[in-house]
């Protein structure tokens, strides 16, 4: 009867335990100025980042493994290489976010450009980030491709292939190092081959203003802690030199409208290229940009230009519009503002107003050779959105779900080990009870309380 008890309650302690230790290492999840090491613009850096250093020649390039997030840093002038084994089934990503450092001066033609190269030097695919008229230091990010297709003899081999990434910068402009964050990502091939052409006829009108009062919700500082959104209207707050980041699910066969209002402001004087928003698609590649917006204290507005509906078939298009919406998952929104606007209007924060749309039905994903990783959107995702959480911030709530649910269950143990426990107790007292009755001696003589 002991061993019976002592399972029960042993297996009641395990339970315990096993919630004592969730709650320990949720408990040690840190907080929002942990989850990543902040740059000098205070740009947040992915959990987990690696160092590593781009070489000068192909020969020394250090390896990028799939999945995994690096940071390194580009002068100007600079050409950094890297190298990635891919094999001949699966779509390859690398992308690279660059972060000037605050009140670094940069130009109109200063660029970020990101090319995937065969061991011949034959592109496979490259982009160019400029900074176009907003001439004032934020974070910009370029990706590359290597697309397998089948009317294509050219990247469609297994081996090595090699990430060149390029700063371009003027004489004026500053020429103190960018820090860089840099992505590679894979996508399976798909069962069955699909569509190889992108549609030529899709809705092109822009929504009505979605429905609802404004809500507030806070951006993030990097691609990493975006603060998620849903189709709303969202209030925020933006101070000069600042960016904000936001990511909304977009999942296959939708479409994603967008624009940003920025407040007035008492005060006279005059900003060029004071706003600027762009959308990334989930590799951080340029989906496509407002133009940048002047200031002069009048509120103003930004709009992005309509977008195709999410497709497979999208990357077999040559339009940038149609070849960046290629895959379903979080699509991000970069608002800056710039610090001229600042010491034109003052420095203090700004309102900001975001209206997010997301037309369509959710189509079925296509048919992938094993899991999509990031190139999906789940219900978690769509929960996270809904709650304005950020990646770190929904990896959170899932530790405290994980902990609930194995609290339910280690309480359950806990209550039926106390009743097991209690009627043993009860017996083995009872027990004990009869064995001093029946063993007690005979008395003679009077009772003893008379």
């Amino acid at each position: 009867m002991r061993r019976r008890g002592g399972g029960t309650a042993g297996r009641a302690v395990s339970g315990a335990s096993a919630v004592l230790a969730v709650v320990c290492a949720t408990a040690a999840l840190p907080g929002h100025q942990a989850w990543a090491a902040e740059g000098g613009a205070g740009y947040v850096f992915a959990e987990g980042i690696k160092a590593t250093r781009g070489a000068a020649t192909t020969s020394d390039a250090p390896r990028l493994d799939a999945g995994s997030i690096y940071k390194d840093a580009i002068k100007g002038g600079a050409k950094l290489t890297y190298r990635v084994d891919l094999d001949a089934r699966t779509n390859a990503y690398v992308s690279a976010v660059a972060v000037p450092k605050p009140g670094s001066q940069v130009g109109t033609f200063d660029s970020l450009k990101v090319s995937l190269q065969d061991r011949n030097g034959y592109d496979c695919s490259s982009n160019e980030a400029r900074f176009g008229s907003a001439e004032f230091a934020r974070p910009v990010a370029a990706y590359a491709h290597r697309t397998m297709k089948r009317d294509s003899s050219s990247c469609q081999e297994a081996g090595a292939y090699y990430v060149v990434i390029e700063r371009d910068s003027k004489a004026t402009s500053t020429p103190d190092a960018w820090d860089l964050e840099i992505r590679h990502e894979l996508e399976p091939r798909l069962k069955t081959e699909g569509p190889t052409a992108a549609p030529e006829n899709w809705p092109s009108a822009s929504p009505p203003a979605p429905a609802g009062a404004p809500r507030e919700r806070s951006g993030g500082a990097g691609f990493f802690d975006a603060t998620g959104l849903t189709e709303g209207e969202w209030t925020d707050r933006i101070e000069p030199g600042q960016s904000r980041f936001y990511r909304v699910p977009v999942d296959w066969g939708q479409q994603i409208f967008a624009s940003a209002d920025l407040g007035s402001s008492a005060g006279r004087g005059f900003v060029g290229g004071a706003l600027d928003m762009t959308l990334f698609n989930p590799m951080q590649g340029v989906v496509t940009s407002a133009n940048s917006v002047s200031y002069d204290g009048k509120q103003k507005s930004a709009d992005l230009e309509p977008l195709p509906p999410v497709k497979y078939e999208n990357r077999f298009d040559s339009g940038s519009r149609f070849v960046n919406t290629r895959f379903a998952g979080w699509y991000y929104l970069r608002v800056s503002l710039s610090p001229e606007v600042g010491e034109e209007f003052g420095k203090k924060p700004y309102g900001l107003t975001l209206r997010i749309n997301v037309k369509g039905e959710r189509k079925a994903a296509p048919a992938y050779d094993g899991p999509a990783g990031i190139f999906a959107v789940t219900e978690a995702d769509q929960d996270a959105a809904a709650n304005g959480r950020s990646g770190p911030e929904a990896e959170r709530s899932g530790t405290m779900k994980l902990v609930a649910a194995a609290g339910i269950g280690a309480g359950t143990v806990l209550v039926l080990g106390l009743v097991v426990w209690t009627l043993l107790a009860r017996r083995r007292a009872a027990a004990q009870a009869g064995g001093a009755v029946e063993a007690a001696p005979p008395q003679y003589g009077p009772p003893t309380a008379w």
